[in-house]
This record gives structure tokens, sequence and C-alpha cells, in this order.
């Protein structure tokens, strides 16, 4: 890494260099999630207090929590997509200034992310793109067709994950949202919380004979683009590739 970069990076994230944040200066925090269009056809999740409470224990769990690269042809069912989004991002209370409680812990309860699914293999949902609205647990379409999984492909490098999976979350991160609570130290916070979105996907997907492997490598550019975010204000973090275990 350029160490002159690595200089300004550390010198801007200083604690002493963030005391004029938009929140210590009383500014509106932005909203919790992005909009979206009136009258958008939202495709309505299961409940989180009708998902079934899988029992596992916690030692298994720690130790037999793998990264798995192989997938069956098998599809999720919408409950288990479900249970997997709200494990990950899933609003257990709306808090004052733009915060929120959620079930991944997070800088200043910022939760900065929107999560976005290609659907390949799940139960009665179409193929395409998604995201995932949290404020109202539901999937909205951003782009369906069969067409949409070459299309999205140059997003990333190992194919044949993307290809056998039946789902693939990426995770962008809203910059402003970090930014307004810590200033020059979001974009260090930003990734500290994807990885604990991502330990949230791999244990709930062990719990349902679910593989997970995390993609940490892909196509900055050209999935951004994909996705519709500008690589400065809205950016791709982190992404993961999920399917039944053979």
């Amino acid at each position: 890494m350029d160490k002159d970069l690595l200089h300004r990076l550390q010198e801007a994230a200083l604690v002493k260099n963030n005391q004029h944040t938009a929140k210590i200066q009383h500014l509106t925090p932005p909203p919790i999630q992005k909009p979206y269009p009136d009258g958008a056809q939202l495709l309505p999740l299961p409940e989180p207090d009708f998902l079934e409470d899988h029992q596992v224990s916690f030692l298994e769990l720690m130790e037999l929590r793998s990264t798995v690269r192989e997938y069956s042809a098998a599809s999720l069912t919408l409950k288990e997509l479900s249970y997997l989004l709200w494990c990950t991002q899933g609003i257990k209370m709306v808090l004052p200034a733009g915060a929120t409680k959620r079930t991944v812990p997070s800088a200043g309860a910022r939760n900065a992310f929107e999560t976005y699914l290609y659907i390949d293999k799940v139960e009665g949902v179409a193929p395409g793109l998604y995201r995932f609205l949290a404020v109202e647990h539901a999937l909205l379409p951003v782009k369906l067709g069969e067409d949409v999984k070459e299309w999205l492909a140059p997003g990333f490098n190992k194919l044949n994950m993307y290809r056998d999976s039946a789902v693939t979350f990426i995770w962008a991160a809203v910059l402003e949202r970090m930014e307004y609570y810590f200033g020059g130290r979001a974009l260090q916070y930003l990734y500290l919380d994807a990885g604990h979105v991502c330990q949230n996907l791999y244990l709930a997907a062990y719990t349902i004979d679910t593989g997970v492997c995390a993609i940490g490598h892909f196509n900055d550019n050209e999935l951004n683009q994909l996705l519709g975010l500008d690589g400065e204000s809205e950016f791709a973090v982190y992404a993961a590739h999920a399917g039944k275990v053979r």
C-alpha cells in the first residue's frame, strides 16, 4: 500500500480530527434506509416472529463453521432466506438520530449497509436482483429475468461459485450514514461492520444446512456500476455466496 495514502487515511481517522461531525453540529441525520419508488411491488418476507428457532450447540457451531465453495442444485425456501436476512440485518429497534439496533453490532448503531441480493434458487421467487428493505422486512425487485445472472457476472471473479449458489449477498455502504457520526473514521468502521454482518450469515446459514463463501475480491467498478452506485457516496464493501450444502 502507498505509505503516503496510508498516513493520510490514518490522519483523517484520528478522533481529534473528528470533533465537528454532522451529529455534533446537530444536523439532520440521513435516513436509515434508501428510499424506493412509490407504488413499488414489494415481496413480503415471512415475519421474524414466525421463523423457526433452530437449536444448535454453540461449541459445535464454532467448531464446524467453515467456508463452503460448492453447492447443490437445491433451492432455499423463502422462509430460510427471510431467516438469513433477519440474522444479518434485521431491525430490532429504531433509535433517535438515524440509528437502528439490529441483529449485528455496528459502530454508533449506524448500520450503514444496504443489502443487495442476486437470487437464483429460492422457492417462489423469480430470479433477479433485489434489495432487502430491512424496515419493511421485504424484498424490492431491482432487475428481474433469466438474463440478470449473466448481466451481473462481470462484478465477480470466481464465477463457478456465483453461478452455482442459490443467493449472492452484496453489502453496499451508504457512506453518509456512518460519516454523520464519525467523520473521517467512517471508512474503517464500515469494513469492520461488514465483518460482523458476514459472520452472522455464516453462523445462521450453518443452522439450516446452507453453505457460505465470503467474497472480498470482486470487481469494484463493475459491481458498483451494475448496482447503480456511484462508487463514492455508495459502494460495495463485501459479498457472499450461499447455497444448500451438497
